[in-house]
C-alpha cells in the first residue's frame, strides 16, 4: 500500500496537482474496496483521474494482456483519457481505438496488447468479433459517461461486449447526470453509489435573450458584442445550422472554430486544440461538445438552438461555471419560438452591444514531429525561447501528439517564428513549422 501511495504522489506531482478533491478521494476508496461502483459527479470535477488512480494501482505489471477496458461514447473522450494516462507516466501501455480511425493503426497498436484499452462500443465490439482483442485477462470494465454508452443505439454492441467479458472482477460506471437506468445486461447488483451532483457550488447564471429577427444571426452577433470577450461555446442542434452560423460569423469577421460529428477526425481534433490554447475563443458545436471533451474553463455558453431534452440542456450548461467558478448560459430565443418547460421562467437580458467580440491575440503553429521522434514539450519550449527569442509569457500551450505537435504563440510573431524556425532540428528530426490553417 505504501508503494501505491508513493506512486500516486509521483503521478500527482507530474500532473501538477497538489491534492485530490473530496470526490476523487471518495472514489479512490470506493473503487479500491468494491466490485461495483457508480460515480455521479458534474462535468469538470476530475472523474477521469478519480477512476484511473485506483485502477492503475491494481494492475499486474507482469501481465502482457489487456487488463482494463474503458468504454466511452465518443472519439474525443477516448483520445482525452489516453492522453491523461500518458501524462500520468505510469509506464503501462495504453491505446485508444474508435470509429473514424484507420484500422491499420489499430492493428499496429494491438499487436502488443495494452494493459489499458480505451474505445467506443462499436470499434471494441468489432475487434472482439475479429479476435484482435483477447478478453481472458480483462478484470476491470469502466463505462465513462455511461448514460450515453448505454443509450439504445449502442445496446447491441454493449451486449456483445459484456457477453465476451467472462473474467470481470470490477465494474465502474461514471456520469455527470442522474437520470439514467442501468440495463439488466450490465448485471449490476449492489453498487457503491457516490453522488456528488448535489454538491456542486457553481455560480451558473441563466439569461434569456429575445432575438430581434427570426433567423437570429444578427442577434447572435449583437449578443457576442454585448459579451465582449472571454471564451465560449455556441451550441446548435444540427451541422447544417453550424454551417449557416459559421458563414455569417465569417462574413462578419468573427473568428471561430467548428466541431460536430460530420467533420473529419483531424479537423475535430484541431478545432479543439485551437479552442484549448486560446487561438479560437468561440467554438460552434453540436451536443457532441456538451460532454466528454477536454476544453478549458468557459466564460459563457450560448444556446443558439435549444436542445430537445432537459438532460442535454444540463450538460451544455455544465460546460461553464465549473468547479466553484462562475459563468453564464445565454438562451437565444427567436420570434415565435416555443420555449420548453425546462428552459422557461429564466430572466431576460436586454443586450447592449457596445463593441465587437474581441478576437484572440494568439495563433497556433504546427510542428511535424512528435512523441515517436522522442521530442518532448521541453524540447519545443527550448527551441521557441532560445532560437525563437520568445519570453516565457509569450509561449502558450504546447500539445504533443504521436507524430506532430502544436504550440500557441502571439499572432503578431507567428509569421516571423514559422519562417525563422522552419526546418529546425528537434532531437534528431528536422521539423517543418508552419501556421495552422483554419
Amino acid at each position: 500500500m505504501s508503494e501505491n501511495i508513493k506512486d500516486q504522489e509521483a503521478i500527482l506531482k507530474k500532473l501538477g496537482i497538489e491534492q485530490l478533491n473530496p470526490m476523487q478521494v471518495a472514489a479512490h476508496e470506493a473503487i479500491a474496496n468494491n466490485k461495483e461502483v457508480v460515480l455521479l459527479s458534474p462535468t469538470g470535477t476530475g472523474k477521469t483521474l478519480a477512476f484511473l488512480l485506483p485502477v492503475l494501482a491494481g494492475l499486474d505489471p507482469n501481465s502482457d494482456q489487456v487488463q482494463v477496458l474503458i468504454l466511452v461514447p465518443s472519439r474525443e473522450l477516448a483520445i482525452q483519457i489516453e492522453q491523461v494516462v500518458r501524462e500520468m507516466g505510469s509506464g503501462y501501455k495504453t491505446n485508444a481505438v474508435y470509429g473514424g480511425r484507420a484500422g491499420s493503426k489499430d492493428k499496429i497498436d494491438l499487436k502488443h496488447a495494452p494493459a489499458i484499452l480505451i474505445g467506443t462500443p462499436g470499434r471494441i465490439a468489432d475487434h472482439m468479433r475479429r479476435e484482435t482483442i483477447h478478453t481472458d485477462s480483462i478484470k476491470t470494465l469502466i463505462l465513462d459517461e455511461f448514460d450515453k454508452s448505454l443509450e439504445v443505439g449502442f445496446e447491441p454492441e454493449m451486449m456483445d461486449i459484456l457477453d465476451a467479458l467472462k473474467t470481470l472482477d470490477k465494474k465502474i460506471l461514471t456520469s455527470a447526470t442522474q437520470k439514467v437506468e442501468i440495463p439488466d445486461f450490465m448485471d449490476i447488483n449492489n453498487p457503491e453509489r457516490l453522488d456528488f451532483l448535489g454538491g456542486a457550488k457553481n455560480q451558473l447564471t441563466l439569461k434569456t435573450v429575445m432575438a430581434s429577427t427570426k433567423d437570429k444571426l444578427e442577434s447572435l452577433e449583437q449578443l457576442l458584442g454585448h459579451i465582449g470577450e472571454g471564451s465560449g461555446i455556441i451550441f446548435c442542434n444540427f451541422k447544417d445550422t453550424i454551417q449557416i452560423v459559421s458563414d455569417y460569423l465569417e462574413g462578419s469577421r468573427i473568428s471561430h472554430s467548428c466541431f460536430y460529428g460530420g467533420l473529419e477526425q483531424q479537423d475535430r481534433e484541431r478545432a479543439l486544440i485551437k479552442f484549448r490554447n486560446g487561438t479560437s475563443r468561440l467554438l460552434l458545436a453540436t451536443d457532441l461538445a456538451a460532454r466528454g471533451i477536454d476544453v478549458p474553463e468557459l466564460d459563457f455558453i450560448i444556446h443558439y438552438q435549444l436542445p430537445p431534452k432537459a438532460e442535454e440542456f444540463t450538460h451544455r450548461n455544465g460546460r461553464t461555471a465549473r468547479m466553484n467558478s462562475s459563468g453564464t448560459a445565454y438562451l437565444l430565443i427567436g420570434k415565435n419560438e416555443r420555449i420548453p418547460g425546462f428552459a422557461s421562467d429564466i430572466e431576460e437580458e436586454k443586450i447592449q452591444p457596445s463593441s465587437r467580440f474581441s478576437d484572440s491575440s494568439w495563433t497556433t503553429l504546427f510542428i511535424s514531429g512528435g512523441r515517436k521522434d522522442k521530442i518532448s514539450k521541453g524540447d519545443i519550449a527550448g527551441l521557441f525561447m532560445k532560437q525563437g527569442g520568445l519570453k516565457k509569457e509569450e509561449l502558450g500551450i504546447i500539445e504533443l501528439k504521436l507524430d506532430c505537435a502544436f504550440v500557441a504563440v502571439p499572432l503578431a510573431k507567428s509569421a516571423q517564428l514559422s519562417q525563422q524556425l522552419n526546418n529546425s532540428r528537434l532531437k534528431k528530426k528536422k521539423v517543418r513549422i508552419s501556421v495552422l490553417k483554419s
